[in-house]
């Protein structure tokens, strides 16, 4: 399996990279999966190119061809004006809008005051909800004063077990997470001339992964 780390952080070092290296790591821990990391600060560039002339370059063609083929993925955005910023939003515009149909996600912000920790229910669940990603349910969000404090890494460790069950419950049944959400899963038991064929919901599938209790 293969999970990749979109970090949209702009400077160096950057909280954004440390909670997108945290959230990996955890979620690494849980399963076999290699962690690959898209740093967008790095393809800034080539995005801008591609919306004037419609091509990718090399680096963000590459950038592209790993998130949509990932298992998993990490996306982690600074906040800007109350939401994800522009360089984040603009890497996901040129991506196809079906490429991420059926992939699990866990999305992450950092900034400045936990006043703004909303952004991850108005802004990004509603982005990747739109492409018909797989969203877990835990977000994480790090304000400045969360770092070395009590309940972020419970949080970061919450997250990334429900996108390792994810990843490991889709690898399971065969197939990317894409080709699980394009057709239903379905299990045939042969009888003397017959055959009976059980279709099983792929939203009853992801039901079957989350905790319970």
């Amino acid at each position: 399996m293969r999970l990749v780390v979109v970090s949209a952080g702009l400077s160096v070092p950057s909280s954004t990279r440390l909670l997108a290296d945290r959230l990996a790591t955890a979620t690494a821990g849980r399963t076999s999966a290699e962690i690959q990391v898209v740093e967008l600060r790095d393809l800034a560039v080539e995005i801008a190119h591609n919306f004037t002339n419609g091509f990718p370059g090399r680096g963000l063609s590459a950038a592209l061809d790993a998130v949509t083929s990932a298992d998993g993925l990490i996306v982690v955005t600074p906040v800007f004006s109350a939401s994800y910023s522009g360089l984040f939003k603009s890497f996901f515009d040129v991506i196809d809008p079906d490429a991420l149909s059926g992939k699990p996600v866990l999305i992450a912000a950092t900034g400045g005051s936990a006043r703004h920790s909303l952004v991850l229910e108005h802004a990004l669940r509603p982005l990747f909800s739109y492409l018909r990603a797989v969203v877990v349910p835990t977000a994480v969000y790090a304000a400045s004063e969360d770092w070395g404090a009590e309940g972020l890494p419970e949080r970061i460790e919450r997250a990334a077990g429900e996108l390792a069950a994810l990843m490991a419950g889709l690898s399971a049944r065969g197939g990317g997470p894409t080709a699980q959400a394009e057709r239903p899963t379905a299990t045939a038991t042969a009888t003397e001339g017959d055959a009976h064929l059980e279709v099983v919901p792929f939203a009853e599938q992801l039901a079957a992964l989350r905790p319970t209790g």
